[in-house]
């Protein structure tokens, strides 16, 4: 069912962060209109009104969460990313996400990214790859342009953003921030040969 209003009002928006903070806090995977309604004090039949059905809250839902993930991304495109290449703009990006403060909007994140791959026609179409897309645009910037259009700047870009990828899902899973900082920070730096005792 089509949403019947395409130019969100100012209650749609307020309700919409209010459904927006409700799922960064319990996910999306169970959610439903009734509950979710009465968490935010509103209604199944404002919802349905507002957003047309479910599968168009979650959608809307996801374009929110899209949107804090390209904001951070164009605060980083904005930045000089001088001579460390996507690797320093890696780190840069690391730090946000490894804040605590931002964990609650992570996993949104990885919930639909992960619903994405297994729900690829449900309103979770298509996040996946646009996340792995703005990302790899981003370190793309990064690189020179001569290295940019090669096979082997793409591949560079690539492990960089599987680096990340890869901490942050054990970040979530684990918590454990200081040894996923020190492995993205060995990743993007490189590993030196021997442990910087030597061997034991």
């Amino acid at each position: 069912m089509p949403r019947r209003n395409p130019s969100p009002s100012a209650r749609e928006q307020e309700l919409l962060e209010l459904a927006y903070g409700h799922v960064c806090r319990y996910g999306l995977a169970d959610v439903s209109l009734r509950p979710l309604a009465a968490a935010i004090g509103s209604s199944t039949r404002v919802l349905t009104f507002l957003f047309g059905s479910k599968d168009g809250l979650v959608r809307a839902l996801l374009a929110r969460a899209r949107a804090d993930e390209r904001a951070l991304l164009d605060r980083l495109r904005a930045e000089d990313p001088g001579p460390a290449g996507p690797e320093g703009v890696a780190e840069r990006l690391w730090t946000w996400l490894s804040a605590e403060e931002h964990r609650a909007l992570l996993r949104l994140w990885a919930e639909s990214y992960a619903r994405s791959l297994v729900e690829p026609d449900g309103p979770w179409a298509g996040f996946a790859r646009a996340a792995v897309t703005d990302w790899l645009d981003l370190l793309a910037l990064a690189q020179s342009q001569a290295e940019r259009d090669t096979p082997a700047g793409a591949a560079r870009r690539t492990a960089v953003l599987a680096l990340l990828r890869g901490a942050l899902l054990d970040l979530l899973a684990t918590g454990d921030r200081e040894r996923t900082t020190a492995a993205v920070v060995r990743g993007l730096r490189g590993a030196p040969a021997e442990p910087p005792d030597g061997p034991g």
